[in-house]
């Protein structure tokens, strides 16, 4: 069982650490994006350095006080916001936040876990290099807590999700050691690769200080089209010429549905969209080329041959990087739209690229059975990784429908789960998702994470309540 952080342990953890480390909990610290949890912590613990997390880890593990690790916030999963239990400690990275080295020879930056995501691409653009992770948050998601969860975002498909973008992390385990990890190194064949196991683990196992992230060169022309397609099936086929003209060439193929364009157009009526009436579906095609390829010309020959193969019916190719950066600000605003329309359930989940239109197919005819609720589905059909929301009729609040969101939320998982899904594809389990996972998980692999978490944090301080449920430790 773990202990409250009381005022004795806080009087304790304070002299062991220099002043301006431990603060007073501050509201923002308890509040999680969508609003609808809040969370509790008796302090914040602010270190600059590894040594001093490892003090912080210390002590914790020896009084047997929980910790949740804080990175920008910005987690939609409730793995930053412990709501129950005994009051634990929040670790907050804000303050690790350098920039260690960058080798754009080697296409390696080596940030601390503080550094903000759009610090690092302006340090990468600095070299002339790109760091592709790119999400919505970027202005506020820190390194450390978008490797804790594995970030996703619009450049999978070309780059890899945020472990495949990281070479080694430094990081302190629950007992206080310190792993200096954060090797430039392409091939590390010793042993277990501690680094895939920090990495989506949101904080249970451990602490990230820094990691060790890799670098591309930037492609030398950009371009980008919005393409009207009739179906989600015809927007796959599409997927396969787009690979068959440019190949690697292609950096995101988003899908954008009807209802998110409405959505967009009556919350955010200055938002400038292509389109005089919204079609029931569109794709956002991205692409970077080296010099001797025009990107315009490319889009022109995809979107040729999907009016050949009848499966568009109509497109705008960006004309200047301004206008791509519209194309790409129109997609990251849906999310916004959706808050300010009000979901009653979202669902952050992945499925094999070839059933995603029976899924979607299936998925709508449910939810009409359920009520006349609006589906808002949009994401990243380049890698299968689907946001599928579910929103009150015209003119309702979602809170008269918060009792049914288990009820609907099982209905999108379970038929997820059987046509081979997962229900996280980019946002992880932290605490919202923990019963979906024990649930939907595979019991060998819910047995060997188990033994693992006892393994590394046999007290259970790490993130209590997160991933594996308030039972784990």
């Amino acid at each position: 069982m773990l202990n409250p952080a009381d005022g004795a342990f806080l009087d304790h953890l304070a002299g062991l650490l220099q002043d301006g480390v431990l603060r007073p909990i501050a509201p923002r610290y308890l509040e999680e994006p969508r609003g609808r949890y809040r969370g509790q912590a008796a302090a914040v613990a602010c270190p600059a350095d590894a040594d001093t997390v490892a003090v912080i880890l210390r002590a914790c593990a020896d009084a047997r006080v929980g910790v949740v690790p804080y990175g920008g916030g910005t987690g939609l999963v409730g793995g930053q916001v412990a709501p129950d239990g005994p009051m634990p400690l929040l670790l907050s990275l804000e303050r690790m936040t350098a920039l260690r080295a960058v080798y754009p020879s080697e296409n390696v930056l080596i940030a601390e876990a503080g550094v903000v995501l759009a610090d690092v691409q302006a340090a990468a653009e600095g070299v002339e290099r790109l760091f592709p992770l790119s999400l919505a948050s970027e202005g506020s998601a820190r390194i450390g807590g978008l490797l804790g969860a594995n970030a996703g975002g619009t450049a999978v498909l070309r780059y890899g999700n945020a472990r495949d973008l990281c070479l080694g992390l430094e990081a302190v385990f629950p007992d206080g050691s310190i792993w200096h990890g954060a090797k430039r190194l392409r091939k590390d064949n010793t042993g277990y690769d501690l680094r895939h196991l920090l990495i989506g683990s949101e904080g249970t196992l451990g602490v990230i200080t820094a990691a060790s992230l890799r670098l591309y060169p930037r492609p030398a022309r950009n371009g980008a089209a919005l393409m009207v397609v009739n179906t989600p099936a015809d927007a796959l086929a599409l997927l396969a010429v787009a690979q068959a003209q440019v190949a690697e060439g292609l950096s995101g193929f988003e899908l954008i549905s009807g209802m998110g364009l409405r959505f967009l157009r009556e919350k955010l009526p200055d938002l400038r969209q292509p389109f005089s009436t919204p079609p029931d579906w569109m794709v956002l095609v991205d692409l970077g080329l080296p010099t001797a390829l025009d990107p315009a010309s490319a889009l022109e020959a995809i979107f040729e041959a999907g009016l050949d193969a009848g499966l568009v019916s109509d497109g705008v190719i960006a004309q200047s990087d301004s206008q791509r950066a519209d194309f790409w600000n129109l997609r990251e605003t849906i999310p916004e739209a959706n808050r300010l329309t009000g979901a009653i359930v979202s669902h952050d989940i992945a499925l094999p690229l070839s059933v995603v239109p029976e899924f979607l197919e299936q998925a709508d005819a449910a939810i009409a059975r359920l009520g006349p609720f609006r589906v808002n589905c949009f994401g990243h059909l380049g890698d299968g990784n689907l946001h599928y929301n579910i929103f009150p009729p015209a003119g309702h609040e979602r809170a008269t429908y918060d009792s049914r969101r288990a009820e609907i939320q099982g209905r999108v998982h379970d038929l997820t789960h059987a046509m081979g899904g997962s229900v996280s594809a980019e946002h992880g389990i932290g605490r919202f998702k923990a019963a979906d996972l024990v649930r939907y998980g595979d019991p060998a692999k819910l047995a060997a994470m188990r033994g693992i978490k006892a393994a590394l944090d046999p007290v259970g301080i790490m993130n209590p309540g997160a991933v594996l449920g308030q039972s784990a430790g």
